[in-house]
């Protein structure tokens, strides 16, 4: 049975993969801050009779993190980490003049350093997965210049560049850093509050990263859009 560690599963696309997987039985480990409305995610996900533990806790915890892996290894392994939670840096978003030094430390702790913390604790399990896989969720703002995402977009490019030298680093493993595409979620809500314009949900961009599992491309990264065929 295979086993997935998903941050920030409480809502939008962390939510949706979780669910995703679930239909496909895999046990799953989730996290998010808040407990409540993460349970919620893992009560939609054992519906499908699948094991699931839920543990709030923040990522940038060190302890959280080691209790995350450690419930994946009680479990019986790991063959899929998702470093999904992210933080803005700034609510709403602001230009790099306005923006925070606290809130740019902030981003970066949760967007880079606890995504190569949860790494560094999960990586003897997934070494020893037959198909050990790690995704980092990006955004197009870490390749794009965007107004007022510049402290956000500086993180998730941060990112890429830990998943691409893990993936030279670790030639035994799959690492995807993965630009999901503008969605309709809380996070984008909070980042630009008077964005009305209609968006895709995170359910529809699963299929996408379902098609990394399936078909296990090279390591590198990638647009869900583009894996679903609907960019040009």
């Amino acid at each position: 049975m295979a086993v997935a560690i998903i941050t920030g599963a409480s809502k939008g696309l962390g939510r949706a993969l979780a669910a995703a997987l679930a239909r496909r039985g895999w046990d799953l480990v989730l996290d998010a801050r808040t407990a409540s409305v993460l349970e919620e995610s893992a009560r939609a996900a054992r519906a499908h009779g699948t094991r699931v533990v839920a543990l709030s806790g923040d990522v940038t915890d060190a302890a959280h993190r080691a209790a995350l892996v450690a419930a994946a290894r009680q479990m019986g392994g790991l063959d899929l980490l998702v470093s999904n939670a992210s933080a803005l840096g700034a609510e709403p978003l602001v230009p790099l003049e306005a923006q925070s030094l606290d809130g740019l430390r902030a981003a970066l702790e949760t967007n880079v350093v606890a995504a190569l913390g949860l790494v560094q604790e999960a990586i003897a399990l997934l070494r020893a997965s037959a198909a050990g896989a790690v995704i980092a969720v990006s955004s197009d703002a870490a390749v794009e210049a965007y107004e007022t995402w510049g402290g956000y977009g500086a993180s998730k490019a941060a990112l890429d560049q830990l998943a691409a030298v893990l993936a030279v680093e670790e030639p035994g493993l799959r690492v995807w850093a993965v630009d999901p595409g503008d969605m309709r979620t809380d996070l984008y809500a909070a980042a630009v509050p008077l964005d009305d314009a209609d968006r895709p949900s995170p359910e529809s961009v699963v299929p996408g990263f379902l098609r990394l599992l399936d078909e296990r491309p090279v390591s590198g990264r990638y647009t869900a859009p583009s894996l679903l065929g609907v960019e040009a």
